[in-house]
């Protein structure tokens, strides 16, 4: 029986052409040839193909070289093979396109349309950012009329119970979001975690009761904390690397319109005692609109390439970044899976590795540092400073303040790409620093009281800009670049933790710090850490601009030109 099926003799072939050739298909003995020697070259396809026709179509199955091959590089081979067509359909009309746009359309230089095919996606998970904003400022305006309507009025434990409570939300939804996102995917995570903001808002808005109104909070607060790390997470991933610190930015800006909204439509709660719950049923809204849009957004091509999904993630790099990246698009995240194990899935311990350390410590030290330069002290005390110069309407002085800070977002977009992340952070951290200067002197300079109240406004403004400029979209948006699949969801959750316990922390003992120490050496502490996160930002932090997220877990993997 050996003997009958022993195959021809024939020259050594590759050892992918030999195993693949096993798989069963209905073929004859010259196509399966063809089909398999994909990769070989034309000798090794010439004599597989010679060889075929003089042997029986199981003896394929008797090559002597499978032994020593290795599976996990035979079932990429066979991935690419089999997805082959998609690419070079891509690039056939992307060629097409191009040709036409030559002979027809205007010169492509023109007009710079590359980030057009993922700005639907990345403006559809902004919306999502949209909902944080709108739920950081839906309780500022009508916080007295909801303590007067719940029977909590002139209890301040209780009322900052209320606005914080999602703090401790958040820090869990963190945690989750990064789960669920290794679990079933980015697109998938958005739609589940719009169920915790649909019924918390639900709730609030129509809860009798103090207590109805803290778990309606704490469950916007689960999905908020998912939406602050999945949004940058999705875009990072989605975007096409020219594109993706501008696309990026749309978080930050996608914030601010959320606070601005909440601002406009608080404006009724001044003469309607009961239009706060008018205002959480609208916050029930994007939430519907982001469940439906994301039913037509795609999935992330690298968490598709993660877990195996190679034709899937062939068809979204061509849709998403073109046909002509395809092929190389597919060889950066087979390298990168290879070298990352990607296939398994990482537990949180191993983020305190020697391999995967430095982006979560990172990430963490980032956002410790962005809590304690100060912003949320600036903010809370904005309305005493802009009431100091003169504005006594809330509303001016709210208004003037999410300006300035959609100004900043909208520059931090024209110039996260052209400028690059560690300029914009640095930059953004030396505004801050110069703008405390300039409020502490305000503060302590023996001036003409108007110039002191015109002081500390322009620099209340200019830190709240230059803010919005560099240190809160990049931070969010580098987190995120700087890690590798297979840890990226599990890192900005970790980050993420860090950010919402400094966020509390500050919010819980600020006040008394002023009271000890007072306004201006607290704001002289502000500028020391802005400082200090110059230094930070020269030192740990590698340009992200224009590289691959594949190209950066390439300098930071220690291991990866190992695992080649």
């Amino acid at each position: 029986m050996d003997a009958a099926i022993a195959p021809s003799p024939m020259p050594p072939l590759k050892s992918e052409i030999c195993l693949l050739a096993r798989r069963p298909l209905l073929l004859t003995r010259t196509e399966k040839a063809e089909k398999f020697s994909v990769g070989a070259s034309r000798s090794e396809r010439a004599t597989c193909k010679h060889a075929s026709a003089s042997m029986p179509l199981f003896s394929w199955a008797l090559c002597p070289q499978v032994a020593y091959v290795s599976t996990k590089r035979l079932l990429w081979r066979a991935s690419v093979s089999k997805y082959s067509t998609c690419a070079q359909a891509a690039e056939s009309d992307e060629t097409a396109g191009s040709s036409n746009e030559d002979q027809e359309g205007p010169d492509p230089e023109d007009f710079d349309s590359g980030w057009l095919p993922a700005f639907p996606h990345a403006l559809t998970a902004a919306m999502a950012n949209f909902m944080f904003g709108y739920h950081i400022g839906i309780v500022n305006g009508p916080l007295t009329s909801i303590a007067r309507d719940l029977s909590f009025e002139g209890n301040t434990i209780m009322e900052g119970l209320v606005v914080s409570i999602f703090l401790v939300g958040a820090f869990f939804g963190s945690i989750s979001g990064g789960i669920l996102a290794d679990k079933i995917g980015r697109k998938r995570t958005f739609q589940v975690d719009m169920l915790p903001l649909i019924f918390g808002s639900a709730l609030s808005a129509s809860t009798d009761s103090v207590h109805g109104m803290i778990l309606g909070r704490f469950l916007v607060g689960i999905g908020l904390g998912v939406n602050a790390g999945l949004v940058p997470l999705y875009i990072s991933e989605v975007a096409p690397t020219k594109y993706r610190g501008a696309l990026g930015s749309m978080c930050q800006i996608g914030t601010c319109i959320g606070i601005i909204t909440a601002l406009v439509l608080g404006i009724p709660s001044e003469s309607d005692p009961h239009w706060w719950r008018v205002m959480f049923w609208i916050a029930i809204i994007p939430g519907f609109l982001l469940i439906l849009g994301m039913q037509f957004a795609v999935e992330s091509p690298r968490w598709l390439s993660k877990v195996g999904r190679w034709e899937e993630a062939c068809s979204t790099i061509s849709k998403l970044w073109g046909g002509s990246q395809v092929q190389r698009a597919l060889q950066d995240l087979k390298k990168a899976n290879d070298s990352d194990d990607a296939s398994m899935e990482a537990s949180w311990l191993e983020l305190l590795s020697e391999r995967y350390y430095k982006a979560p410590a990172i990430g963490g030290i980032l956002f410790a540092l962005q809590q304690f330069a100060g912003i949320n002290g600036v903010l809370y005390f904005s309305s005493l400073t802009f009431r100091d110069a003169g504005i006594t309407n809330s509303m001016v002085a709210s208004a003037a303040m999410g300006v300035a800070n959609l100004f900043g977002s909208l520059s931090a977009l024209y110039l996260m790409d052209r400028q690059g992340r560690r300029i914009l952070l640095m930059g953004s951290y030396l505004g801050m620093a110069m703008s405390m200067a300039i409020v502490v002197f305000a503060l302590e300079g023996h001036l003409d009281e108007s110039v002191s109240h015109a002081l500390s406004t322009i620099g209340t403004l200019i830190y709240v800009y230059t803010f919005a400029l560099g240190a809160g979209p990049v931070t969010a948006l580098i987190i995120p670049e700087l890690s590798s699949t297979r840890i990226r969801a599990k890192t900005v959750a970790v980050s993420l933790c860090v950010h919402w316990v400094c966020n509390f922390v500050i919010g819980l003992f600020f006040l008394e710090l002023v009271k000890q120490f007072g306004l201006p050496a607290i704001y002289i502490s502000f500028g020391i850490v802005s400082l200090l996160s110059v230094v930070f930002v020269n030192i740990f932090i590698i340009e992200t601009k224009g590289r691959s997220l594949e190209e950066m877990e390439l300098l930071m993997n220690p291991n990866f030109a190992t695992k080649e």
